[in-house]
């Protein structure tokens, strides 16, 4: 469960708890899921544990990520998080190697809650959400160097000053330029949460510029405290969410479009009606249309989330959003709920994604699981359910990304062998 979040989905979470060890049923899917990495309180603090974000894969099919806790740097007892490595080898399983261990030493970062995301280069960025010189997390740099080690580097201190943001969840993303975009949660002029940009300076280091800041005024229809990252269309607008906010409160979705040097101008395109339908707490990908889709969590008892896609409306009149899923809440329903994760496309058209909670099977913990098109509508399979045997992960946060061979990857908050957090495969 991430370390500051909002105390409204906190409470549905905890209530999902109590209440998802009554669902039962079967599942369809024909997959295979194993865990790949175990990570463990007792004897590997300096490997991490409780990963909440999502991984990154390089070319030489290497997978990267952070964990929010552990790690041997740090003075707290649960430790300030980790970025770690795992390599496949030859003769199978994987090895991990930690990158770096975050440091409460009032200059590192501390407790990362995104993924990392690689450069050309091979070098990694993140955020965190604490830490720094003011104590509001980071935008970090770790770069490989001779001997297999990794040296880390600050690229912006966010600081609650009543400009800058603070209190990063999402990840990073970058422009053809190299200049770096993201989201906070707070800060700003309204203290609503921002969106900045980083942009590398001739002689060293990067400039911080803030593109905008959300706004608490109802009549703006402006959301408020994003909670994921952005992506980028052709054209090079920007796309996100944003958790509360828009016209009824429930959370908005939002486009950012170039207009001049480090100035933007924010389009709310859609705003979620109702608790049933809103509360996007991840982010949005495309598909070869143009189309966006995502997931809410949903805070009721008709729902505890959604599947979206919104569809823009020829002549530019606006967007419109078709509901792919609906994740009940009902105790007898052998479903997923509480889908936290950003979804993937594979080639076929197909959506993956997670959920926090639930699923078939006897006392569920979370879902991987497959959206597949089928005239004009959407069949939901439930590929793996966490927590049917000892040592599998539970409480998946992050999403799934894919190799080409079409496995699928993730992180799970809890479980493993240790109960401290895993790393798992899917394989079709």
């Amino acid at each position: 469960m991430r370390s500051q979040k909002l105390s409204l989905e906190l409470s549905v979470v905890l209530a999902i708890v109590a209440a998802v060890v009554f669902i039962t049923g079967t599942h369809a899917g024909a997959q295979t899921e194993s865990v790949i990495h175990s990570f463990n309180n007792s004897t590997d603090l300096k490997g991490g544990l409780l990963p909440v974000a999502p991984l990154t894969m390089d070319s030489a099919g290497n997978l990267y990520g952070t964990t929010l806790v552990g790690g041997t740097n740090c003075a707290s007892q649960d430790g300030c998080g980790t970025v770690f490595q795992l390599v496949p080898q030859a003769g199978g399983g994987w090895a991990e190697k930690v990158l770096h261990n975050f440091n409460d030493n009032g200059k590192d970062g501390m407790r990362p809650e995104a993924g990392v995301i690689l450069d050309s280069a091979g070098n990694l960025y993140g955020t965190t959400t604490s830490g720094g010189t003011y104590g509001y997390g980071i935008v970090f740099e770790l770069k490989p160097s001779a001997g297999g080690e990794w040296q880390s580097v600050v690229l912006h201190d966010f600081d609650d000053n009543g400009k800058d943001g603070y209190s990063s969840y999402s990840g990073l993303v970058f422009d053809p330029a190299g200049n770096l975009y993201g989201t906070t949660t707070r800060g700003g002029r309204y203290d609503q949460g921002t969106v900045y940009e980083l942009t590398p300076n001739a002689g060293g280091g990067f400039s911080e510029f803030v593109l905008h800041s959300f706004v608490t005024d109802r009549d703006t229809k402006d959301g408020m405290t994003p909670q994921a990252g952005l992506i980028f269309d052709s054209a090079g607008n920007l796309y996100g969410t944003t958790f509360y906010g828009g016209e009824y409160g429930y959370g908005t979705v939002f486009e950012l479009s170039p207009a001049g040097a480090h100035t933007w101008t924010e389009s709310v395109l859609y705003s979620f009606p109702n608790q049933n339908d809103g509360y996007p707490d991840a982010g949005l990908i495309f598909d070869s249309a143009g189309n966006l889709y995502g997931t809410t969590v949903g805070l009721t008892s008709v729902t505890y989330g959604t599947a979206f896609e919104l569809t823009p409306v020829a002549g530019g009149g606006g967007w419109t959003e078709t509901v792919l899923h609906t994740f009940c809440s009902e105790l007898e329903c052998a479903d997923g709920t509480v889908p936290m994760s950003t979804l993937v496309f594979d080639s076929e058209g197909n959506l993956y994604g997670t959920t926090r909670s639930g699923g078939p099977g006897k006392n569920p913990q979370g879902t991987v699981f497959e959206l597949t098109p089928a005239s004009g509508s959407w069949t939901y399979t439930v590929l793996h359910t966490f927590g049917q045997t000892k040592y599998d992960g539970i409480s998946p946060q992050a999403g799934v990304i894919r190799d080409s061979l079409g496995n699928l990857y993730g992180t799970t908050y809890q479980g493993g062998f240790h109960g401290d957090g895993a790393v798992y495969e899917v394989t079709p």
